[in-house]
């Protein structure tokens, strides 16, 4: 007889041990897309929904009320959500004027860690970034870029590159 407490892992899933983390994970075996949180139904195949993954590069400016407010170019963030989106939005001007790529800016001024790749933060399903990312970010164009996009991280600026 089963454990009581031993998880039941819909149709289509797979648990999975991340070897970067030691956690479990769970693959959606249709679609490759994979998530922390047990999934609650079967996976179906892709649908004619839109895509499954695309690809972004964001900019993200941190605050004092961000969830981590620390970055690998700042120890301590001490600017005020108001600094944050004020900076953000003399970024969106640049990036809109020609003068300078999304890329370029996050390369110099993102304080996330995709930094260092020009802010490229790789292909991504749904289910993985926190829900206003995700939402912002599936609902653009390839080669479209955000407006100003608010998270429990900071504020970001996404380009849908793929």
């Amino acid at each position: 007889m089963a454990d009581s407490t031993e998880e039941v892992v819909p149709a289509g899933w797979e648990k999975r041990l991340s070897r970067s983390t030691g956690m479990h994970y769970y693959l959606n075996i249709y679609t490759k897309e994979s998530q922390w949180d047990l999934p609650t139904a079967p996976a179906e195949p892709a649908s004619a929904q839109g895509p499954n993954k695309i690809q972004c590069s964001h900019l993200l400016v941190k605050h004092t009320k961000s969830r981590r407010p620390s970055s690998w170019r700042q120890e301590n963030i001490t600017r005020s959500k108001e600094e944050a989106h004020s900076l953000l939005d003399g970024y969106r001007q640049q990036i809109q004027s020609g003068e300078v790529t999304l890329q370029e800016l996050a390369q110099k001024f993102s304080d996330c860690s995709s930094a260092k790749r020009g802010g490229d933060l790789g292909a991504f399903g749904r289910g993985v970034m926190q829900k206003a990312f995700e939402e912002a970010a599936f609902a653009l164009k390839v080669g479209e870029m955000s407006g100003i996009v608010d998270t429990d991280s900071g504020l970001h600026l996404i380009l849908r590159t793929l």
